[in-house]
């Protein structure tokens, strides 16, 4: 089976860099890790790729303002490549600081805060595909995703969330407990043409069966994995 080229983008203090290039690697892809600042100076590499992520984990240490420097970056140093990649029908995904970073960078609508409840959350969420996604990201997805969360900037804040459901922009919604306020519980919203998606939980962090904490008591079976998200930008990037 042949292998899309896929970059995952990283920052100062990024950890999940390394999960997400797993989760491609399982989904079908040949991946290369960037640093923001090193794209920056080699774009060749977001544009020899046919699909992108933005990695999450404490950007810059979160001390800024999460996504806040890393978006900076971005912004500054690609102008509008970013939205090129887009353009061209190439599937982008931000997660956690990545969202954050694709929020700030107007990739996606929306913004996200501070918890409702003021502290940093960790623990594991359910997610539910929106009947309406227009996300290429969640295509085919018809059963919850378990994955965890670990932020303290993760909720979700839009003046109109009715708007963004007609459009088909609201892509996960928690379907447990809505870990931190985000309006109308969404968890992952996309843009306009369903390229890009960011979502605060993690789903690189389910791809095999036995990361879930319930495994041994038959938790986490293979419909519920966070690998059908990138298993779904990869199929659609192949189709390119």
């Amino acid at each position: 089976m042949s292998r899309i080229p896929a970059v995952v983008i990283t920052g100062p203090g990024t950890n999940r860099d390394h999960d997400v290039a797993l989760a491609l690697e399982l989904a079908g892809a040949e991946v290369r890790i960037v640093r923001a600042n090193e794209l920056i100076t080699s774009p060749r590499y977001l544009d020899d790729a046919r699909i992108a992520v933005v990695a999450g984990g404490f950007s810059y240490a979160d001390s800024l303002g999460a996504g806040r420097m890393m978006a900076l970056d971005l912004t500054l140093g690609l102008g509008d490549r970013l939205h090129e990649f887009v353009g061209r029908g190439r599937p982008l995904l931000g997660i956690c600081n990545g969202f954050q970073v694709l929020s700030r960078t107007s990739l996606i609508p929306g913004a996200l805060g501070h918890n409702a409840q003021g502290v940093f959350d960790c623990r594991w969420v359910v997610l539910d595909r929106a009947a309406k996604s227009n996300s290429i990201w969640t295509k085919g997805i018809d059963d919850p995703i378990h994955c965890p969360i670990a932020h303290g900037e993760g909720r979700y804040v839009h003046p109109d969330p009715a708007s963004l459901e007609a459009a088909g922009q609201v892509a996960l919604r928690y379907r447990s407990t809505n870990p931190n306020g985000s309006v109308d519980d969404i968890a992952g919203v996309s843009d306009p043409s369903g390229m890009v998606l960011g979502l605060m939980p993690h789903p690189e962090n389910h791809i095999v069966a036995r990361q879930h904490p319930h495994y041994r008591r038959g938790g986490g079976g293979p419909s519920h994995l966070g690998l059908r998200i990138f298993e779904a930008g990869v199929a659609h990037a192949k189709q390119r």
